[in-house]
Formats: C-alpha cells, structure tokens, sequence
C-alpha cells in the first residue's frame, strides 16, 4: 500500500480447515497490539469466528467486511475497536456467503479488497499491520486477500496430510505473483497444534524444514487447552491465560514477525 508504505497486510491463509487458521489471526493480531503495533484484523471468512473471538457479537455487526468490499459504507463506520488495546476489526457475517457469485460478475473482481484498504479512512489510522482471516478454502474472496496483501501466513497443522494441501496453496501463491500481484510473498510456514510427544509431530516439523527451509518459522505453536479454551470466553489466549503456553507461543511469534519487518526498535515494541 503505497500511501502508507510501513503498513503490513498479510493474509492468513489455509484451504484446509481445521489448522488453526482464524486461532492464529486473532491471537496474532492481539500480541501485535500488544507490543503497541496498530493492528487491523478483518474478518472475511462467512463464519466470522475470528470476529466472535475478539467479542463483536453477531447481533452488533451492523456493517461488515460485506459493506467494505461491495458497499458505499466508509471504513471508520466499519471498524470496531477491542477494548482499549490499538486493536481493530472488521466483522463478517454470513452475508459473505454469496460473495463469491456477486464478485464474478464484477470488474476488478479480484480487487476490490485492495481498493477497500486504500481509502482514506484506513490509510489515515497509520496501521503497523492488517491481518486478513481468510476462509478456509481458495475461492475469490481468498484471492482477493492475497491480492490485496504483502504476504501470506500459513498455518499448517502437524499432521500426516498437511504437507499434501500445501503445494495446491504455493501453486496459487505463484500464479498470482505471475497474474495479480507480483510482490506477494509467504510470510512463512507456522506449525499450529504442535505436540513435542509426537513422533508424527516431530516427522511433520523435520519433512516441512526440510523441504521448505526458512520458510517454516522458528517459532511453533503448541497444543494448548487454553488456546482451545479462549474463543467460548470470546477474548484472545492472550488476555484469558496470559501465561499460558499458547500465549506466550503467539507472543513469540509476533516477535519473530516484527523482527523480520524492522518493526522491534519502534517505540512500544518490546514484549
């Protein structure tokens, strides 16, 4: 986003559900805001749990991610705040559902989420990151994240078939580097759900470094009851076992992020 060119977008990504996809965008989000990075989360699965999980209740979501991509809705009537915290969200409901049928008879259909976020009312907040839950799957409301972001993060389950799902996800990666957007990058490869008293685990995690190298982070992410706990209090792990082996997971990889986009020497950066 070239009017605010220290804004990171990064989609959050996985067409196979279940790997801790939206788990990840919230509880990311959360440690970016805070180590006092403004952070804009926007939701556009249908589901709208990663709304749900910051507590935006369904009955409240007056606008949603619906109104920024297809209305004449401004941002600022869009986002919700999170407590006090420089964290933001833009709801989605199942209105999204149709979305995909709506944007194919659209011009620039795959990128109306980057004109969204170029509007004044988005570059104005001055965001260090915008993270984008996507849906579990690669259809035009995918492509249009990835279309509209830096990069994309992948969360990737430490399981037997999660290597398989992956290439059909990087093969998408590189034809929309060739046909849409030619700086989109993987932010990396993060292992979720992790049990170090797996052996299966530990082949998942020596197979993923091994044939992806740097692109897997250092950081992993443990199986953790709290992090599986949090969502029915409708707050991140972060804020419901701020000790917890998952929040202190995420909290690290924000860290690991932050680190790679020069982002720690800022002031308010330090976790």
């Amino acid at each position: 986003m070239s009017s605010q060119p220290k804004t990171r977008v990064i989609a959050v990504a996985n067409q196979k559900g279940g790997v801790g996809k939206t788990t990840t965008a919230i509880n990311l989000a959360a440690a970016f805001a805070e180590a006092g990075q403004k952070t804009l989360l926007i939701d556009i699965d249908p589901q709208g749990n990663a709304s749900t999980g910051l507590g935006i209740e369904g009955s409240t979501r007056r606008h949603t991610t619906y109104d920024l991509i297809f209305g004449d809705v401004p941002a600022t009537d869009i986002m919700r705040q999170v407590g006090e915290a420089p964290l933001w969200v833009i709801p989605a409901t199942t209105d999204l559902s149709s979305a995909d049928i709506e944007l194919m008879s659209r011009a620039r259909r795959t990128y109306l989420l980057q004109d969204a976020l170029r509007q004044p009312a988005i570059t104005s907040v001055g965001f260090d990151y915008i993270l984008i839950d996507c849906p579990p799957s690669l259809n035009l409301l995918t492509v249009n994240a990835m279309v509209a972001a830096h990069a994309v993060l992948v969360p990737l389950q430490a399981e037997f078939f999660a290597l398989e799902g992956l290439s059909q996800l990087m093969l998408s990666i590189r034809e929309l580097r060739e046909t849409a957007n030619s700086s989109l990058r993987i932010e990396g490869i993060l292992l979720t759900m992790y049990d170090r008293r797996n052996n299966l685990a530990q082949q998942v995690e020596a197979d993923a470094r091994d044939n992806l190298g740097d692109l897997v982070l250092k950081t992993v992410i443990p199986r953790n009851v709290r992090v599986s706990e949090a969502p029915s209090y409708a707050v991140p792990v972060l804020q419901y076992d701020s000790q917890s082996k998952g929040a202190v997971a995420y909290r690290e990889l924000a860290v690991e992020l932050m680190s790679k986009h020069g982002k720690l020497e800022q002031e308010g950066a330090a976790l």
